[in-house]
């Protein structure tokens, strides 16, 4: 733990430093302190960022450490950072990424149990409501959609509301990939005017077909996907093995923040 802990605050600290980030020589702890700490509490801690200041407030490690409330505002004033970071992470897994192989799929993250969903707070409306055909059961909560290369590093994510379909997320995906790229996905991702807008800019999106499809594809290609794909279904599971019982969160925002550093720490862990 010492050693990953050291490496993720290198590579904060590294990162801050190459995109000339500036912060006030007043301040009691570092950015690159603030974000070592968030990133500890989503690897060991399910993201409980009090577990994880209680470890770093040693004094071999971050003997100047926040009080509760000011490590949240600080976080959350700095949380674009998580942002910049991960987007130079997926760009150093697309090159590598060399056979410019992709798969996509969403994967439920309830905000509470379907018992507690009227005396939700964070999120109360309807369309959070969602249903997860491969369980065969509802959740109250986001969707986070994602997008990994063929050996699991994700490239691109973003969160919905639970009711969101697999096919309306397809339409928000940037897919800023390189051309040539091969995406994979289930089903729900059967839809043809993006396959043909993708095709233009050199971009293969290749879903399971349905048994209707008017696109059918040869078995070897069937056999092709059932392989990728395995790869985006591990990821998942991956985030979902890191997810507590109960993600501590008092408004939407710190909600989606702890889930996009769950993420985060997915991709970094293939550094680790």
């Amino acid at each position: 733990m010492d050693d990953q802990i050291v490496v993720l605050f290198c590579l904060c600290d590294d990162f801050l430093k190459s995109i000339g980030h500036h912060e006030d020589r007043q301040c009691r702890m570092s950015d690159a302190e603030v974000l070592t700490t968030a990133l500890v509490s989503a690897l060991y801690f399910g993201c409980n960022y009090e577990l994880a200041r209680f470890l770093l407030r040693e004094p071999q490690y971050m003997p100047k450490m926040l009080s509760k409330s000011r490590f949240n505002r600080r976080l959350h004033r700095i949380s674009h950072l998580l942002d910049a970071l991960f987007a130079i992470l997926a760009e150093t897994w697309k090159v590598l990424n060399e056979e410019n192989r992709y798969s996509l799929d969403t994967f439920p993250v309830p905000v509470c149990d379907n018992i507690r969903i009227s005396r939700a707070k964070i999120y109360q409306t309807e369309d959070f409501r969602g249903y997860t055909a491969s369980k065969r059961r509802y959740f109250y909560g986001l969707k986070l959609h994602m997008l990994v290369t063929e050996t699991g590093q994700p490239v691109e994510f973003f969160l919905t509301p639970g009711s969101t379909a697999d096919v309306s997320g397809l339409k928000i995906f940037s897919f800023d990939l390189p051309k040539g790229s091969i995406i994979f996905g289930d089903k729900a991702y059967n839809d043809y005017l993006v396959e043909d807008i993708l095709a233009e800019v050199g971009i293969k999106l290749m879903p399971f077909r349905k048994k209707n499809s008017k696109r059918k594809l040869p078995p070897w290609w069937v056999f092709l996907q059932q392989h990728y794909r395995k790869m985006v279904e591990t990821a998942g599971s991956l985030i979902e093995r890191r997810l507590p019982k109960h993600i501590h969160a008092v408004t939407p925002a710190g909600f989606e923040l702890k889930v996009a550093l769950f993420v985060l720490t997915l991709s970094l862990s293939h550094l680790l």
